[in-house]
This record gives C-alpha cells, structure tokens and sequence, in this order.
C-alpha cells in the first residue's frame, strides 16, 4: 500500500512542508490536518464508530463519527464530505463548521476541524476501516469516558464539543 502525503503546518496552521502519513505518526513535530464530523441522528443521539482492528492507530476502539486526514492542498469542508462519503456512505448530507481545535501527544499533532451534521438514513461503512457504527446518547458516551473503549481524540473531541455548546447556548 502506498503511503499517503499530508500538508506539514505550523501551530497557525500555515502549510510548511509535507510528509507522509507513517512520518507524522509516531513524530508529534509533524502537526497535520484532520477533519471531524459528528453525525447526530433526531434523537440526538451520535454516530461513532468502531474503528477496524486492522487499523494502526487505536484499533477496536470507538471514535469519533468521520475523522480523516486531508489530502495535500485539500481544504477542511472538502476533506469532512469526502470522509464522510468513503467512511459512512454518505452524501449531500449539509455540514456546519463548529470550531477548529489541537491534539498534541507524544504520538501525533494534529489540527482539526469539526463539523456536525443531522442525518437519518442509510449507513453503508466501510468494512476495511470501521467494524461497527452505532449511534450513542450523551450519557451513554459520559459513563464511558476514560475506560479505554474510546480513543484519546473522541475524548478530547467530545470535550471540545462540550465546551462549544456551553458558549453557543449563551
């Protein structure tokens, strides 16, 4: 398999270089490009995703709705349909940008873009990269924090999350 390109960025997310995929893992001086969607459905419930035991980054765990790499030259919106489309089987679902956000570890840095979206129908994931979705309510999500049956992003993503709707709500 040939391994992907991302843009390299500085903290303000200027483009400074590129590198590959296996080069930024595993390298946190390497901070990339991500883009989140977090699929509600009417109940309010939210879409996570299993992510497939084969995966090399926190295989079997639950994580966020989409999460994707951008593409070289790719932007945030372009990258969230995209990933999306590949990820779940879903299209011209309309996405509202939330808020751009950082994870830094000792394993990876990323820059990251979250988008929400409503969505009702048809889930057809892709079995290379996801073993099971499965929509959770917000309680449901609370009990299980810091148990290890999500990753580390969703954590920090559902933490950032939290703090948006508390400042969009006032």
């Amino acid at each position: 398999m040939r391994d992907e390109w991302f843009d390299v960025v500085d903290e303000d997310d200027r483009v400074i270089g590129k590198a590959t995929r296996s080069d930024c893992h595993g390298n946190p001086d390497l901070i990339h490009r991500v883009a989140h969607v977090l699929v509600f459905d009417g109940s309010e419930r939210l879409l996570l995703q299993k992510r497939s035991q084969s995966k090399d980054v926190q295989p079997g765990r639950w994580d966020t709705s989409v999460g994707g790499h951008l593409d070289l030259g790719e932007g945030y919106r372009n990258a969230a349909i995209r990933e999306m489309r590949e990820e779940l089987g879903i299209f011209d679902a309309p996405l509202e940008f939330l808020y751009f956000s950082s994870i830094r570890n000792d394993f990876e840095s990323e820059n990251v873009a979250t988008f929400r979206t409503r969505y009702d129908g048809l889930i057809q994931f892709d079995p290379e990269e996801i073993d099971e979705v499965r929509f959770f309510f917000a309680e449901e999500i609370q009990a299980r924090l810091g148990c290890g049956f999500f990753t580390p992003n969703f954590e920090e993503e559902w933490q950032a999350y939290g703090l948006w709707r508390q400042k969009s709500s006032c």
